[in-house]
C-alpha cells in the first residue's frame, strides 16, 4: 500500500491548543499523506491558526455545530486516499505507527484496523484500542479488551478503507453529538461480512482529559447521551428474535432499577431515544440488505 493512497482526517471542535501541540507529530508520522482537518463550527481560532500555520493542510468546515459523526463524515467524503486514518485532536501517533496499519489492507475484506491506544488517564497509562462485547439480557455490553489478541468488537481511532466506509454510509449521524458511533459502524461492517482487527504495533498516545468532551461537557450530559445512543444502537441493529424478547423484558427492569437508584441519566437517555424511533426504523430497514451475519455470531467475549 503506497503512502500516496492514504489520507488523514482529524475532526476538530475548539481544539486549537491541541492542534498546535499534536499536528507536528501527526505530520511527521504520516509521511506526506493528505491531511484534512474538519472544523465543527469552533468558537476559537482553530481555522485561522491552521490557515496561517499549515497552509498545506486541507481545512473543511461544517455550517453549524453538528457533532462527531457528521464532522468525520465530511472528512471522509472529501478525502482522496483509498485508506483514511482517523485521529482525534487529542491524539499523538508514534513515528512508525502507519505501516503496521497499512499491511492489513492486502485483505480486500478488511474494513478497519485499530491502533494500540496508550491512554493517559489521571496521570497513568492505560492500554486501550481493543474492545470486547456481547449481547446480554437484551443489551450490547462492551468493555475494554486486553491487548494481547487481534480480534476486536470495534475500531475507534485507526485506519479505514474508504470505499467500504462510503458503502456503509459512514458514521450514523443519529449518534450526534458523540458516543457509540464507532461501535455502531464497526458492528454494521462486521454484520455485513467485512473484517476489522487490532494492530498492537501501531501506537498512539491519547490524552483523553484534554479533549473537547472531557474538558467542556459535564459528566452527567455525557452519560445521558451514552445511554440514549445505546438504545438507538440496539433498536437499529438488532435482528435476533430471542435477543429482542430479552430486550423487551429487561428494558423495564433496567429503567425501574435506574429510577430506584437515582440514575437519572439513563431515564433521560431513554426518553431522548424514543423520538428518534422513526429515523431508527428507517435506518434498520435500509441496512437489512447488507447484513450477512447473525447478532450472536458477533460476540467477542475475551
Amino acid at each position: 500500500m503506497k503512502v500516496s493512497s492514504v489520507s488523514v482526517v482529524i475532526p476538530n471542535w475548539n481544539g486549537r491548543k491541541l492542534l498546535e501541540k499534536h499536528l507536528p507529530t501527526v505530520i511527521g508520522a504520516t509521511q506526506g499523506a493528505e491531511i484534512i482537518v474538519v472544523d465543527d463550527y469552533s468558537d476559537d481560532d482553530s481555522v485561522e491558526f491552521l490557515k496561517d500555520t499549515y497552509p498545506t493542510i486541507i481545512v473543511l468546515k461544517t455550517p453549524c455545530h453538528r457533532g462527531f459523526s457528521s464532522t468525520v463524515n465530511v472528512g471522509f467524503k472529501g478525502a482522496q486516499g483509498e485508506i483514511v486514518i482517523l485521529l482525534n485532536t487529542d491524539v499523538a501517533p508514534e513515528k512508525n505507527f502507519l505501516l503496521p496499519l497499512l499491511k492489513h489492507f492486502t485483505n480486500e475484506r478488511m474494513f478497519a484496523v485499530g491502533c494500540m491506544d496508550k491512554s493517559i488517564e489521571d496521570g497513568k497509562e492505560v492500554l486501550r484500542g481493543r474492545g470486547v462485547a456481547q449481547w446480554k439480557k437484551g443489551f450490547y455490553i462492551h468493555n475494554r479488551g486486553e491487548v494481547d489478541k487481534s480480534s476486536s468488537a470495534w475500531v475507534s481511532g485507526g485506519a479505514y478503507r474508504r470505499a467500504i466506509w462510503l458503502k456503509l454510509g459512514g458514521m450514523d449521524e443519529l449518534f450526534n453529538p458523540f458516543y457509540w458511533e464507532d461501535i455502531d459502524l464497526s458492528y454494521r461492517a462486521r454484520k455485513a461480512g467485512y473484517e476489522i482487527t487490532f494492530e498492537p504495533k501501531s501506537t498512539v498516545y491519547h490524552y483523553h482529559e484534554m479533549g473537547a468532551i472531557k474538558s467542556s461537557i459535564s459528566p452527567f450530559i455525557v452519560k445521558t447521551f451514552a445511554y440514549r445512543n445505546q438504545f438507538i444502537f440496539i433498536w437499529k441493529n438488532l435482528t435476533d428474535l430471542k435477543i429482542w424478547i430479552e430486550h423487551i423484558i429487561y428494558t423495564p427492569i433496567r429503567l425501574s432499577q435506574a429510577l430506584i437508584s437515582g440514575d437519572n441519566a439513563m431515564l433521560i437517555g431513554y426518553a431522548k431515544a424514543l423520538p428518534k424511533l422513526p429515523d431508527v426504523i428507517i435506518g434498520h430497514i435500509r441496512l437489512r440488505a447488507l447484513w450477512k451475519r447473525s447478532d450472536r455470531s458477533l460476540d467477542i467475549l475475551s
